[in-house]
């Protein structure tokens, strides 16, 4: 198995868990969409999602299964362009494929659903209130704690196999503290690749695929993960790059926006 097959295995298992959770807890006549349910089933449901995406592909790629990791690591140079081009494409791939078989497996549903953001909530994440800078905050900050926790799992020495389980952690930590602004997206192919097919499949009554909204969790995670790798090598490897400057400045940049945006 190659790096762009055990990207594309991993990010297909995070959709198909990831996405899962979210048909199953909201579309209507399932059986795990209960009144009892509260917002912890999410972030449980795509850290357990992230946790078995994990273990699949680890062992071949490292388990990126999200652009804003390959990036990240490609702007402090621990990645060569080729091969994460690779990885972006197995990712591009997996997530596809995975929005696809969530599809097909509540088929029956779909019509069964009158609300047309229930039925894109499936498939990709929106603002619980609409910010344009403030949204774009929500999702670098988000990226950025994953990013630098991952930087810092990493150093650490794990039981044979637990490595995984820990970023499955990282991902529900996240969820439950700061997710609830935006979704929490976190991963470029997460949103974008479930919205593209929600747009090309034909379910019945799903309105738009709100594509103004889409850039915010494509480029909110590609500047919080490039910031979040970039000031773990700052503040333990003492590393000042180009990439830490533009990147510190372009989110000091966001928070004045979002102060702006938000002072009334």
């Amino acid at each position: 198995m190659n790096e762009l097959l055990a990207e594309a295995i991993g990010t297909f298992i995070l959709i198909l868990f990831g996405c899962g959770v979210n048909a199953g807890t909201s579309l209507n006549k399932s059986f795990s969409n209960k009144s009892s349910n509260s917002w912890i089933v999410g972030p449980i449901g795509w850290g357990l999602a992230v946790t078995l995406g994990v273990y699949a592909s680890g062992q071949v790629s490292g388990a990126h299964i999200n652009p804003a990791v390959t990036i990240g690591l490609l702007s402090n140079g621990e990645m060569e362009l080729s091969l994460a081009l690779k990885y972006l494409t197995g990712q591009v791939m997996g997530a596809f494929i995975g929005a696809l078989i969530i599809y097909f497996h509540y088929l029956p549903h779909w019509d069964k659903t009158d609300d047309k953001k229930t039925k894109l909530g499936v498939f990709s994440t929106s603002p619980a209130i609409d910010s344009k800078w403030s949204n774009l905050l929500s999702e670098t900050v988000g990226t950025f704690a994953l990013l630098f926790g991952l930087m810092f799992i990493g150093t650490n020495n794990f039981a044979e196999g637990l490595n995984p389980i820990v970023v499955g952690s990282l991902v529900c930590a996240i969820g439950i503290s700061l997710g609830g602004t935006t979704g929490y997206a976190i991963n470029p192919v997460r949103d974008f690749i479930p919205r593209l097919a929600h747009s090309i499949l034909p379910i019945k009554g799903k309105g738009d695929s709100n594509w103004s909204y889409s850039w915010i969790p494509v480029i909110g995670p590609i500047l919080g993960g490039i910031l979040g790798v970039n000031v773990y090598e700052f503040l333990f490897n003492n590393s000042i790059s180009n990439t830490f400057i533009i990147s510190s400045v372009l989110f000091l940049i966001l928070i004045v926006l979002t102060f702006i945006e938000n002072k009334d």
